[in-house]
């Protein structure tokens, strides 16, 4: 047996110490949990507001751990590795994923979502998707390399050119990765965000607070808000991108006007395509001096799990969870 951190409820998490060790498959590997990262898709969880198979519930899909256990078909030379966890599979069959477009796929398992979290001591994953990180990568950026994925797929899908001026709507945790990755490539930012603590956090990123009236060839909405999406396409200059990265409750009023009479284009970024886009990250880690572990702001220890997800809403920056100790980079 082993301790986890289950859902029991809408808003109410429980520590126990006898959930059921995970069980190696051929292909798979058991990763013992280092750090697990809080988004916004693990509180919608935590809240109710997305629903899950079952409860309890295992929640956490952001994770970095090192391999304890290889099952039959994997080298046994990973065993010991530092790996950072991929949480999202697609199947492999549908028409997106045929289409190179995995990200997109229509059977996808999702841990946290249709599958079982990270949040526990130990964790079975196809081995494909635990990710071998180099030696020394801190605990703070191996737990962020996943959301910094998404933030390098949305750039990568905005087709960004030269030094394109962008705008970033929202500077929680992924739009203050987007800030990191934007203005280490040398493009200028500005950030849109009502909340003084996060736009002070930005701005300690490279980013400016966005002036109003100035328009950008590039807009990234990490808000998902009706209000932020709205925002950013007026402030786009003609023949601009609106790359929404959020995904909120409520639809973003369009100006079809604005949109036709300025040849805007809006772009949806959903999560990453496999395989490439978490090497990717990882490369960039290493060869571009990325370090996305500058978003995270408060960690806590497994026991105070529910401290964490109860206080992550209102807390500039990320906040992550203390699985096992232990030295892994």
């Amino acid at each position: 047996m082993m301790r986890a951190a289950v859902l029991l409820a809408p808003g109410r998490l429980s520590v126990v110490d006898d959930w059921p060790e995970p069980v190696c498959g051929p292909d798979q590997v058991i990763v013992e949990i280092r750090d697990v990262g809080i988004c916004g898709t693990d509180l919608g969880v935590f809240n109710g507001s997305r629903t899950v198979p079952e409860l309890p519930w295992i929640i956490g899909h952001e994770a970095h751990g090192q391999i304890v256990e290889v099952g039959a078909d994997v080298p046994p030379a990973r065993l010991g590795e530092h790996v950072a966890v991929e949480p999202n599979y697609p199947c492999r069959v549908c028409g997106p994923c045929r289409s190179s477009a995995p990200a997109l796929c229509l059977d996808r398992g999702s841990l946290a979502l249709n599958l079982p979290g990270l949040l526990a001591e130990r964790v079975a994953v196809p081995a494909r998707y635990a990710w071998t990180l180099p030696d020394g990568t801190s605990a703070e950026d191996a737990v962020c390399v996943e959301p910094l994925t998404v933030a390098l797929a949305a750039i990568r899908r905005a087709g960004l050119t030269g030094t394109e001026s962008c705008l970033v709507v929202g500077a929680g945790a992924l739009g203050l990765l987007l800030v990191h990755a934007l203005t280490g490539a040398g493009h200028p930012v500005a950030v849109l965000e009502p909340h003084a603590e996060r736009l002070a956090q930005a701005v300690s990123l490279g980013a400016t607070p966005a002036p109003a009236g100035t328009e950008f060839t590039v807009a990234f909405d990490t808000s998902g808000s009706a209000a932020g999406g709205a925002g950013a396409l007026v402030q786009l200059a003609p023949a601009g991108r609106l790359v929404l990265v959020g995904v909120g409750q409520q639809p973003i009023p369009v100006d079809n006007r604005i949109v036709v009479r300025r040849g805007l284009t809006v772009l949806g970024s959903m999560i990453y395509d496999h395989p490439h886009d978490f090497p990717t990250t990882i490369d960039a880690i290493t060869r571009d001096g990325l370090t996305p572990g500058v978003v995270v702001a408060a960690t806590f220890p497994l026991d105070r799990a529910q401290q964490a997800f109860s206080t992550a809403p209102t807390r500039p920056g990320k906040s992550i969870i203390t699985v096992t100790s232990g030295d892994v980079a």
